[in-house]
């Protein structure tokens, strides 16, 4: 919370300044472009033609020690060191680095379905604890197979989450866009580092440094009653929130100097690639009571799924992937929306919280897109998206 809340802090600092510092007539993409070029023109000419078809036709893959735990019920087991070997798009983990060669303790293809991307690649990291956790849902015969592989430190994580999240999506490591994504999460994680000396940086007071810093509309109400618990009560009683909040601001302060070089777009486009990197971002969520069920419970809606989740205690209970969907009908009388999956799977719920025109509106939207990717350059069928996303008008 303390990255965006700086983040924020910095943008409106600079857009009230007017310090915008953007170059004037280079363009980043065409130098990028340009250097890549060079570099690869240095390799074709310094390199023999046996060793450039090989590093063409060589896909990259990850081998290293990594700790992996598999959530089961009943079990107290942690997590246990593995040899964990990642090619392709396949995830292979032996007991030891000997056993290798042979055959794997379980093998996990990243990509399952035809629609991406085919599995959940969720991060679960804690800079300051040290924590370095990928959580990955592959889906299964028998639902949604679920595995965290825990990193020693950032770099490791980076390549690995990097390649996860590219097989998730149908690539490899050998994609171009390998290199940029792990640079990407290098400097995510680089947000989360704690600052040395808060006063230092600086020079004209803490006055002056807080000068238009309002906790109230940088931090979530709900993280700033979480700060307040994790305070020490003063004669045995909790101070009251307006005596907590400023207390955020030395916090803020220091998570904004890994961001206090950034020019204004620089920090709007870490913004919004800290927002997409939420393990729930991009999920709509609507309260809806389930056929044959007494009580509320919350669905989630995401781009390729659609998520059952308690709504006392907020765990996922079913994950139903749009690729393994038939058919879904809307009893507009009754206000009920009907599902239909593979192996005869039916799914029947009325929206509490919405009207289920919304979640209609939804699922024939994503379907849409997932047309369009696999078939980019083409024009837009507004005929097939009304046909999705249509049919609630009265006749």
């Amino acid at each position: 919370m303390m990255v965006f809340a700086a983040l924020q802090y910095h943008i409106n600092k600079l857009s009230q300044s007017g310090e915008v510092d953007e170059p004037a007539s280079t363009d980043p993409g065409l130098d990028d472009l340009d250097a890549a070029l060079s570099n690869l023109e240095v390799k074709l000419e310094g390199s023999a033609p046996t060793d450039v078809l090989d590093s063409l036709t060589t896909i990259p893959e990850l081998k290293d020690h990594l700790r992996i735990f598999r959530p089961r019920k009943l079990t107290l087991k942690g997590y246990r060191q593995h040899w964990v070997v990642f090619k392709e798009t396949t995830l292979s983990y032996y007991k030891s680095q000997d056993e290798s060669p042979g055959d794997p303790i379980q093998q996990l293809n990243l990509k399952v379905f035809l629609l991406p991307p085919g599995c959940e690649v969720v991060p679960d990291v804690n800079v300051s604890g040290q924590k370095f956790c990928i959580k990955l849902l592959v889906p299964s015969p028998e639902g949604m197979s679920e595995i965290y592989l825990r990193c020693q430190d950032e770099q490791q994580y980076a390549r690995w989450m990097a390649g996860c999240r590219l097989a998730s999506k149908g690539r490899t490591m050998a994609d171009s866009s390998y290199s940029s994504e792990v640079q990407a999460i290098l400097a995510f994680l680089s947000l989360q580092r704690t600052g040395g000396g808060g006063s230092s940086n600086h020079p004209q007071g803490p006055d002056a440094a807080t000068e238009g810093l309002n906790p109230y509309g940088l931090v979530a109400p709900r993280f700033q009653r979480k700060f307040k618990a994790k305070q020490v009560p003063e004669g045995g009683l909790w101070q009251p929130l307006t005596s907590v909040v400023p207390q955020l601001t030395p916090r803020i302060l220091e998570a904004h100097q890994n961001v206090a070089q950034l020019s204004l777009s620089e920090a709007q486009l870490r913004f919004i690639q800290a927002w997409q990197s939420l393990p729930d971002f991009g999920i709509s969520y609507v309260v809806v009571r389930f056929k044959g069920s007494r009580k509320d419970e919350i669905l989630g809606i995401a781009n390729n799924r659609l998520i059952r989740i308690d709504l006392a205690v907020g765990d996922v209970v079913k994950t139903w992937r749009f690729s393994n969907m038939r058919q879904w009908n809307v009893n507009w009388d009754i206000r009920q929306v009907a599902i239909e999956f593979d192996e005869h799977i039916n799914v029947a719920f009325s929206c509490v919280s919405a009207s289920c025109r919304i979640v209609h509106e939804y699922i024939g939207g994503y379907i849409f897109l997932s047309t369009r990717e696999r078939a980019r350059g083409e024009e837009l069928d507004e005929d097939l998206f009304l046909q999705l996303t249509g049919g609630h008008e009265a006749f």
